[in-house]
């Protein structure tokens, strides 16, 4: 019984797990364009950014694409800029309609975590 019960900590873990990996992949569009409000940066500083800020660890195989995205939605604009280190570095930064999306989507999530805070208080105070 004892390894029936190791089975299903292991289980409830991996769900555990798998939960918040799905958290964090639905807040990225968000987090990267925040990232972008007030700076032109090139992915590495993006990766940077959101682990320095948000805690969000991401790989280069996931932002990219996603940046890739963004930019044919026309939320980002990219341009090739020669570097002091030798090569050149793909710089991003917001346009207006993206400027505008992120608006929109802080104003969601302000309203969601809002609605999801009212609604755990009771587990935060140990009700």
């Amino acid at each position: 019984m004892v390894s029936g019960v190791k089975g299903r900590d292991a289980s409830h873990q991996e769900t555990a797990d798998k939960w918040e990996v799905q958290l964090r992949k639905g807040c990225l569009e968000l987090a990267i364009l925040a990232a972008l409000w007030d700076a032109r940066l090139y992915g590495l500083e993006i990766l940077r950014r959101l682990e320095s800020d948000s805690d969000l660890i991401v790989s280069e195989g996931t932002v990219y694409p996603l940046l890739s995205r963004l930019r044919t939605l026309g939320y980002v604009r990219s341009e090739w800029v020669e570097s002091d280190a030798g090569h050149p570095r793909k710089y991003y930064a917001l346009t207006a309609a993206g400027k505008q999306r992120v608006r929109e989507m802080a104003g969601m999530w302000v309203r969601f975590s809002l609605s999801m805070s009212k609604l755990l208080s009771p587990l935060a105070r140990g009700e």
